[in-house]
């Protein structure tokens, strides 16, 4: 017998005794609430987790539309949301099921049950996405967590977890949130963008992107640096598609984020401490461990800590062309951080000598920031030339000049050349990359 048939035999008394509201918000949320009790006393999880999800939302949805179809007070457009309401509850992440539907929503930000933000285009605004209570959010939020063998509660406030779609999530609770269960979504796409996406959006020009694919086919390494939301690891998996498919590639990451469409990819993931505070799996442990794995290239979805010693060895002996990402507000700032990093690991060096390690290691710094018009921008390419006595050395190769801002608010401004010869430029020759070639290629596949 079908699932949605024993579960309409069991209901058959108790539907005619279904509230019967009127058509306002706050009584489709009590008669869904009475709807969902009723569902989850009487379903059999075990036979739910033995349902494929295709099947088990078509058995749910015929029963849900049998149980609505006596709330006289609902018309049919108004039962179909009740439907789908419950549907998302019992199978999705419940009010925040449509917003996840939604592919121009990159954010989703939830300060407590009654306050849902989103990002879309690059800027915030407020929902009308409600949870009924802290309750209610916080099995959203187990329910996240827990498919990845993660959980949340007093003990263990904070975790980061990740949709299956490979979206970052991380979740804060009392007593740390103070207003109540925290829950911060940064999307990705289904399909990741392309250089050309790019370039068709704006945040970079043919040229710039022609330069950094020879820089990556050149084997350069490049430091990807930017502050919070402005697509770095966007750009970070944009440049990794410029590595040929016949190399080894090894990816570290905190939440595993990057879709690279190389053959050969091994993907790596930290992982934090259990109740005891034992088996946590540092990004370093992970950078170390990289090194045994015979790879061609390592990309780190960003560097926090002691990992970027290691990192930057790697970089010095034999990995050339990797990648990673740091915060920074500027190119400058971030080889400064990349110094305050390294004085983590704890080894013994001399500001010159960590300065010296950065200056063999890294080639490039791609700068990015997000205007104020939400566009997300590459901002500077600047090339590490040498080390001037205690002072590491750079050139601009090309920057963003802001002329201004027009009455939509629309950041005016053009990325340009500087007019300075990189010398990465002899380096790419070298290895057989014509950028000339690469930069008319871009440029034909723009939309």
């Amino acid at each position: 017998m079908a699932l949605s048939d024993r579960l309409r035999q069991r209901e058959s008394t108790a539907s005619a005794t279904l509230p019967q509201l009127e058509p306002t918000p706050e009584s489709h949320l009590e008669l869904k609430g009475e709807l969902h009790r009723r569902l989850v006393d009487k379903l059999d999880m075990r036979t739910l987790q033995e349902l494929p999800p295709d099947r088990l939302r078509q058995e749910l949805r015929e029963l849900l539309a049998s149980m609505v179809a006596n709330a006289r007070a609902l018309n049919q457009v108004e039962r179909e949301r009740l439907v789908q309401a419950l549907l998302d509850e019992l199978t999705g992440l419940g009010p925040i099921e449509p917003l996840l539907r939604d592919d121009s929503i990159s954010d989703i930000l939830v300060n407590g049950p009654q306050s849902v933000f989103i990002e879309r285009a690059g800027r915030l605004e407020q929902t009308a996405v409600r949870f009924d209570d802290d309750e209610h959010l916080m099995r959203v939020i187990n329910r996240i967590v827990s498919r990845v063998g993660r959980r949340v509660d007093e003990t263990s406030p904070m975790v980061d977890a990740r949709l299956p779609d490979g979206s970052r999530v991380n979740a804060i609770i009392p007593p740390l949130a103070l207003d109540g269960p925290a829950l911060s979504i940064r999307r990705f796409g289904a399909s990741p963008l392309r250089a050309s996406d790019l370039i068709a959006l704006g945040s970079v020009t043919p040229q710039v992107m022609a330069f950094l694919g020879a820089c990556v086919r050149g084997k350069c390494n490049l430091l990807i640096s930017g502050g919070t939301g402005t697509g770095k690891t966007t750009l970070l998996n944009v440049l990794s598609s410029f590595i040929p498919v016949a190399e080894r590639i090894i990816t570290v990451e905190d939440s595993a984020e990057l879709k690279l469409q190389q053959p050969h990819v091994v993907r790596l993931e930290t992982r934090p401490a259990n109740l005891e505070g034992a088996g946590e799996i540092t990004a370093r442990d992970l950078v170390r461990n990289s090194l045994r794995m015979r790879p061609d290239r390592i990309v780190i979805g960003e560097v926090r800590a002691s990992e970027v010693l290691d990192m930057l060895q790697a970089m010095n002996t034999g990995h050339e062309g990797s990648l990673t990402t740091v915060h920074a507000n500027s190119s400058r700032d971030a080889l400064a951080r990349l110094e305050s990093m390294v004085g983590m690991a704890g080894v013994p060096l001399t500001e010159h000598a960590v300065r010296q390690i950065i200056t063999r290691a890294i080639q490039a710094v791609v700068h990015l920031s997000r205007g104020g018009d939400g566009r997300r921008r590459v901002m500077s390419v600047a090339e590490i030339t040498g080390l001037e006595g205690s002072t590491i050395s750079m050139q601009e190769i090309y920057r963003f000049d802001q002329r201004g801002v027009d009455g939509q608010g629309r950041v005016q401004g053009e990325l340009a050349a500087t007019g300075v010869r990189a010398q990465l430029l002899d380096r790419i020759q070298r290895m057989g990359v014509e950028l000339g070639a690469l930069e008319r290629e871009l440029a034909r596949r723009v939309p």
